[in-house]
């Protein structure tokens, strides 16, 4: 993931120096100018007389220069009207008091125009760097998630009767990407659902995320309790911090909802200080777990005892709603937190097929479009209640 971000500061570190290029004049354009100003100004003293009365308008041949040459070009075009005008006034009758006025105002007005082109050059060259950094980051945030997107699961999954669907929104703002994911695996023991969160945001937090993603892929399938496959998540975030701290990078935790689903429609779930599961259908709609959130992935060191596993039942016509922190967390123009409990309170007779879509719509509304954080969110119920509609959807592999 460094190396993304190696790659972005040497591209940056080769971008272009636009100091006199660019909008600048090239030598031919500029030689031009000088043949056009010199031209006007023999045609003109040829049509109005004196030459000496032409020389103030040629002041304002450095300031034309200034707006689009160099700083070289517009000092010798400003060094050149000088000597024009020292030439006329010293040729026709003698420099007098007037004209060291007229030539001090020649000179003073030539420097204004070069320091105008320095800035002019040098704001260009700042507001170009500028554009090219965002550019490159809203790129390197755009791949991320892009890459995320590409990692996780696509939904509606379909697992041994079991229909997971969902709505992933990674965040693409300020600090860069999210560390939210989610999976779903078939094991021999049933189905394995993971729905995390890591702390922070930015491509450490994406890394730990994969390795969290990658051991619980591995561990959902091998291990044969649930509390073995948590282990096993825990080992690779403690493992990805202490390689963060010889990268010198900030160690994180991962909060994390791990549960397990048998062909009888019983859940169990381990709760690593996550969001707690909502089951909502029926006339019910409640948290399915009764103990407080358990120690987050990656602090199991202060831990005295295991992670407890709970278990319940999903009933029929019943939809187990799971989401990560940027639900909960998310605001309205008032400041106000989304009021998740009290919103799934009114879709008791919802059909678990439309929970997900409707959870989608109402925190859009409540929040106007605007999101701080990673928004995931997962439905979960058993396929004989899909709609006929749902059931031509994707298959899980």
């Amino acid at each position: 993931m460094r190396s993304s971000g190696a790659d972005g500061a040497a591209a940056l570190r080769r971008a272009p120096d636009h100091r006199g290029t660019g909008r600048s004049l090239s030598f031919g354009t500029f030689v031009l100018w000088g043949a056009w100003g010199i031209s006007l100004l023999l045609v003109g003293a040829f049509l109005v007389g004196p030459l000496p009365r032409l020389v103030p308008f040629l002041v304002f041949l450095p300031a034309i220069v200034a707006s689009v040459g160099t700083v070289g070009q517009t000092a010798v075009i400003s060094v050149w009207v000088l000597l024009v005008a020292v030439t006329a006034f010293a040729y026709h009758n003698g420099i007098t008091g007037v004209d060291v006025y007229l030539l001090m105002v020649t000179a003073g007005f030539g420097a204004v125009s070069v320091a105008a082109c320095r800035y002019r050059i040098r704001h260009n060259e700042e507001a170009y760097r500028l554009r090219f950094r965002e550019e490159e980051v809203r790129r390197l945030r755009s791949t991320v998630a892009e890459l995320q997107r590409r990692i996780l699961r696509p939904l509606p999954a379909r697992v041994e009767g079991i229909v997971v669907e969902g709505r992933y929104r990674p965040i693409e703002e300020d600090r860069m990407v999210g560390g939210d994911i989610y999976e779903v695996v078939r094991s021999p023991r049933g189905v394995r659902v993971l729905v995390a969160d890591v702390q922070g945001k930015g491509l450490p937090a994406v890394g730990t995320a994969f390795s969290v993603l990658g051991a619980f892929r591995s561990a959902a399938y091998r291990k044969t309790e649930l509390s073995e496959v948590v282990d096993v998540m825990e080992d690779a975030v403690v493992h990805y911090n202490s390689y963060a701290r010889q990268i010198e990078e900030p160690e994180r935790f991962v909060t994390a909802l791990v549960l397990g689903l048998d062909r009888r429609g019983r859940v169990r779930v381990v709760n690593c200080g996550h969001v707690p599961p909502y089951l909502v259908g029926r006339g019910r709609a409640e948290a399915a777990t009764r103990a407080e959130s358990g120690t987050p992935l990656g602090l199991g060191g202060l831990l005295a005892e295991p992670r407890a596993v709970e278990e319940f039942d999903l009933p029929p016509h019943t939809a187990l709603v799971m989401c990560t922190d940027g639900v909960t967390e998310a605001r309205n123009r008032d400041g106000e937190f989304y009021p998740l409990a009290q919103r799934l309170s009114a879709w008791q007779d919802v059909p678990p097929e439309r929970i997900i879509e409707t959870l989608a719509a109402d925190l859009s509304e409540f929040t106007g479009g605007c999101y701080r954080d990673d928004v995931t969110a997962l439905t979960l119920y058993r396929e004989a209640e899909a709609a006929p509609a749902a059931k031509t959807e994707r298959a899980a592999g």
